[in-house]
């Protein structure tokens, strides 16, 4: 995400709540030219209901016993990061949709096994969609919708959507994007097309809990909110974010995980503000209860750590899932932007009514994407395949364990 505009730089200073933050303002591929684009703006719709597993159901109600009627047991929530179209990627979906539309399935397949797998899967979506063909990579994205599909085909529940391009192409594109994802039967949080939307968070329901999905982005490159819609895109700010997880406590969410788009770009460990907030949202408690069970980041598109911070998991930074070949502030082609992580975490019932839901299990799971085929691999998987990728998976555990974080129970998973 390099841009090197003045302006963006200035707006960003003014809604960055004080952070220090060294970010740059636009995800970089050594492929795209560099342009600007003011954001359109529309009208938006109401969204549909919410989701258990793959179906619809009402909202949830509160539950005084943390699982309502249904029977507690321990589930998996699997988390990912970037997912971050470039040219190059819209060109290899559709040369795999042989030359005819777009189709993105075959990219994740190296890790659908996992994401399948899990109880609960959530994803970040970077960038909004566009329609009829007009489709761009950097600097102002806008994606071929059928993602949203293979997303669902992979097995994601849930998307966070607020990211520092969320307004690439303004209302118009977030109603694009989140209309696309209601229809593949994928939910979101972060964005809205709504004041009511803009503001709930993705419920989904796994082991008899209630789990409530809220999402943050720092700042969006300098484009302003759409003129009388200030709830388009949710901007990280501490108060906020502690205010809505009680919220979604209140409103029945026996775990609230928080996805936050936060970080400088290209710096493996986590900066000064990410530590600070992350420190400061995990100590928030509610008659003693913690407010927030789990925090999953984006945006650095580099691994950072994994820390567990006042008894709760913070992944800092989980990097890029899906990018083209990226370029680095010094404006080399640097591989540790097609390099991540996927987290995840078995949370168990509580022993007692009104008890917090217990991380028993923490793991994350190195992947790697090949930008010469085209396709996520799940790192450990192709090492038992002989594929000569033990490097990128070493390096890839080092960081994410650079915090002591398997001195506290993270482990690395297959």
């Amino acid at each position: 995400m390099t841009q090197r505009t003045p302006q963006g730089k200035a707006v960003l200073a003014a809604v960055m709540i004080g952070s220090t933050l060294a970010t740059s303002a636009a995800c970089t591929a050594n492929t795209e030219s560099v342009q600007e684009r003011r954001p359109k703006q529309q009208s938006e719709r109401q969204p549909d209901g919410t989701r258990h597993g793959n179906r619809d159901v009402p909202p949830p109600a509160p539950s005084a016993a943390g699982g309502g009627q249904h029977a507690q047991r321990a589930f998996t929530l699997v988390a990912s990061g970037d997912v971050l179209p470039h040219s190059s990627i819209i060109q290899r979906a559709n040369t795999d949709a042989g030359g005819d539309g777009y189709d993105f399935v075959p990219m994740f397949k190296g890790i659908r096994p996992v994401v399948s797998k899990a109880d609960l899967a959530i994803c970040h979506m970077e960038t909004v969609y566009g329609e009829n063909g007009d489709y761009t990579g950097y600097p102002s994205f806008k994606s071929p919708p059928q993602i949203a599909r293979a997303l669902k085909v992979t097995g994601y529940d849930s998307c966070s959507t607020a990211s520092n391009h969320t307004l690439d192409d303004g209302a118009a594109g977030v109603r694009r994007t989140l209309g696309a994802l209601d229809k593949a039967g994928v939910k979101h949080a972060g964005s809205g097309r709504t004041a009511a939307e803009g503001r709930s968070p993705a419920w989904l329901r796994a082991g008899g809990a209630k789990v409530a999905q809220l999402a943050y982005t720092y700042g969006t490159n300098g484009y302003p909110q759409p003129k009388g819609r200030p709830w388009t895109v949710n901007l990280m700010e501490r108060g906020r974010i502690i205010a809505d997880a009680r919220a979604a406590r209140k409103a029945g969410a026996d775990v609230v995980v928080v996805s936050a788009h936060w970080g400088t770009e290209w710096q493996d460990a986590p900066d000064r503000r990410q530590l600070s907030l992350g420190k400061q949202l995990t100590a928030s408690r509610t008659q003693g209860r913690p407010d927030i069970d789990l925090i999953v980041g984006t945006h650095a598109h580099v691994p950072q750590a994994y820390e567990k911070v006042n008894k709760t998991w913070v992944v800092y930074g989980m990097g890029d899932q899906i990018a083209g070949d990226m370029i680095n502030h010094a404006g080399e082609n640097d591989p540790r932007g097609n390099q991540g992580t996927l987290g995840r975490f078995t949370f168990a019932p509580p022993a007692a009514p009104g008890g917090r839901w217990e991380v028993k299990k923490a793991e994350f799971i190195p992947q790697w994407f090949n930008t010469r085929t085209g396709r996520v691999t799940n790192l450990n998987a192709a090492l038992a395949r002989g594929a000569d990728v033990a490097d990128i998976r070493d390096r890839i555990r080092r960081i994410v364990l650079s915090r002591g974080a398997g001195k506290t129970g993270l482990v690395m998973g297959q």
